[in-house]
């Protein structure tokens, strides 16, 4: 007699957020015409710096870019053979000024609209394209860093004004790309999740904040809840004890929050939104769907990318689970009932500290 397996069932949570991830994933036309812009500025600096070479980063390098897509990064590294740029030397302005009026030559047929700033940025050219890829959105700009090798260490020098720091962006982009595939791809979608919840909660965190906390914890596959989860009880512990190090090793300072959040604070929204995800799986076992949902959607508190379950199917489950608390009370002989709707005792997972 052959024996049938039961169909596989995936879980309420599980099957929520993936339909969440895939109504913020970057279409195929957003990234079709944003690596068209981004090849064209490479082809540019190419041109302008014989020899040297560029790197990718940021969101479409690393796989984990949203809709709407509104900007590109990338990096060219300049020769200096003779060491006439870096801390103490020449700063990088007279590179950026001389990468910028190429950019401006080369893409003016094509975008003649374009407007390439140097004046007043911290690290980058900004290209201003004034013509969106995503329809609806305002403007797309792309993000160029104009870099030299570090001699006497790893990674690069990078501007900082009118002077130099050093960073490893490439190194940056390997570590994530290993991730991604180490992980089966489950890096790049937790780490797209999160990037929209911390959207919908006045950006704590930078997306390279977000991604370096990452690459901690989402070293393997997982589901996208056990990933979410991971990542939220990983990145608050690390966050209680300091800010997050360069995982390359190489800047010399700590990744930096918002202006406008503490540290403790950020550690406090994280371990509340780990309690919300935790009731959400906890109703799912406990056989409520609709309260699960309804849990996820305060969790990224976007009702466009994951939508509250309908009202008469919450006030059904609410009920339902009421009357069984009250029937397990009664049967306890008029226990207090237990409070479940956060969580209060947590599982610790041990932190990567990229500082080691």
């Amino acid at each position: 007699m052959t024996l049938i397996s039961p169909p596989k069932t995936t879980s309420t949570v599980e099957s929520v957020l993936n339909a969440a991830r895939k109504r913020i994933e970057v279409s195929g036309d957003e990234l079709i015409e944003a690596r068209k812009r981004r090849d064209a500025i490479r082809t540019a600096l190419q041109a302008a710096f014989p020899g040297s070479r560029t790197y990718v980063n940021g969101s479409i390098a690393h796989g984990d870019a949203l809709t709407p897509l509104t900007d590109v990064d990338l990096g060219v590294v300049v020769p200096d053979p003779e060491h006439l740029y870096g801390p103490g030397k020449i700063g990088p302005t007279v590179l950026e000024e001389r990468a910028a009026a190429a950019i401006r030559v080369a893409l003016k047929p094509d975008y003649g609209d374009l407007a390439v700033e140097v004046v007043g940025r911290k690290r980058s050219i900004l290209i201003r394209f004034r013509d969106p890829v995503t329809p609806g959105q305002d403007d797309f700009t792309a993000d160029v860093i104009v870099a030299i090798d570090n001699p006497a260490g790893a990674g690069l020098f990078i501007p900082r004004h009118t002077s130099w720091d050093r960073s490893d962006p490439e190194t940056h982009t390997r570590l994530v790309r290993e991730a991604v595939e180490r992980s089966d791809v489950m890096y790049a979608r937790v780490v797209r999740l999160i990037k929209h919840w911390n959207r919908t909660h006045q950006k704590p965190l930078c997306s390279w904040n977000i991604k370096a906390l990452a690459l901690g914890c989402l070293t393997a596959p997982t589901t996208l809840a056990d990933g979410l989860r991971s990542w939220f009880q990983s990145a608050a512990d690390q966050l209680a004890i300091a800010e997050t190090p360069d995982p390359a090793g190489v800047a010399p300072h700590p990744i930096r929050l918002n202006e406008k959040w503490t540290r403790s604070r950020v550690v406090q929204e994280l371990r509340r939104s780990m309690d919300v995800l935790d009731f959400a799986i906890q109703l799912e076992s406990e056989g409520y769907s609709a309260l699960a949902q309804d849990e996820l959607a305060k969790l990224f508190n976007d009702q466009v990318m994951l939508p509250k379950p309908a009202p008469s199917a919450v006030l059904t489950e609410q009920a339902a689970r009421t009357k069984s608390q009250s029937s397990k009370d009664s049967a306890a002989f008029g226990a207090p009932a237990l409070v479940s709707g956060t969580s209060s005792q947590r599982e610790r997972v041990n932190v990567q500290s990229w500082s080691a």
